[in-house]
């Protein structure tokens, strides 16, 4: 892990033919959960830089109960592609944003 903001079990992997949401549960001590603004899906270039396919490799609707948020489904990865998936959400008046990185796996 490289930041606080990213999420402990990353990075994940993810098979280029799976079709998958991912669960992230937010700390009580950052308030409570309100809402889910966005969820991104972004391949890391080689070069450093981030190209979003959000339009292409998420399908369905951002959830949350409780403290855990469940994201869209993320399909349709390349193989030996990274992704970084981030999550934008509320917790009482502040927004917060997490990220994973997918490594997509044939």
């Amino acid at each position: 892990m490289s930041s606080k903001r990213e999420v402990v079990e990353s990075p994940l992997e993810q098979g280029s033919l799976e079709i998958k949401p991912y669960t992230i549960t937010v700390p009580t001590s950052w308030g409570t959960l309100t809402s889910v603004d966005t969820v991104t899906i972004e391949s890391i270039n080689a070069n450093g830089t981030y190209t979003d396919l959000s339009g292409t490799l998420l399908t369905g609707s951002n959830s949350f109960a409780s403290q855990v948020i469940t994201t869209k489904s993320v399909t349709g990865l390349t193989a030996d592609v990274d992704y970084r998936l981030g999550v934008r959400f509320v917790c009482g008046s502040t927004t917060h944003e997490v990220y994973l990185i997918i490594k997509a796996k044939k």
